[in-house]
């Protein structure tokens, strides 16, 4: 076998490969929005330097949960899951700096408090909205004063 045609062969199992990658995004991105309340949702995974540490990726409400996807992966699996009841609304901003190339032009960027600490989140003002209807809409008999 010549060098040309095994390369050949080698780019062609490359293209399938990128091709079938593509694919099983597209198909996990329906299964995910598949029963809706999936919206695009950024997450900073560190805050260690100015504007840097963003992700992005698509959030799902799943009853008393808030599901983080990561966009560009192939699992299943949310990679963060944020409970109701220990999640709340500190106030947003706009996106500054090196933030405004890593977000969706359209997103701001939202602090929240955790169980587990600090909590920064970007997306669409339409998605802030149902974000906080949602935050508010506690069950009944939850305690409003409790953090």
């Amino acid at each position: 076998m010549a060098w040309w045609e095994w390369l050949l062969d080698v780019s062609g199992i490359v293209l399938l490969l990128l091709l079938g990658y593509g694919v099983g995004l597209v198909a996990r991105r329906r299964i995910l929005a598949r029963h809706g309340g999936t919206f695009e949702l950024s997450h900073r995974l560190s805050a260690g330097a100015d504007g840097r540490g963003w992700v992005l990726g698509m959030g799902r409400y799943s009853g008393e949960k808030l599901e983080w996807f990561r966009i560009f992966t192939l699992s299943p699996r949310p990679k963060r899951v944020w409970v109701r009841e220990g999640l709340s609304y500190d106030g947003r901003r706009e996106a500054i700096g090196a933030e405004q190339a890593s977000l969706y032009p359209d997103h701001v960027v939202i602090q929240c408090a955790s169980r587990d600490g600090e909590v920064e989140l970007a997306m669409s003002l339409a998605s802030l909205t149902g974000f906080q209807a949602w935050l508010e809409s506690k069950p009944p008999g939850t305690d409003w004063n409790a953090r």
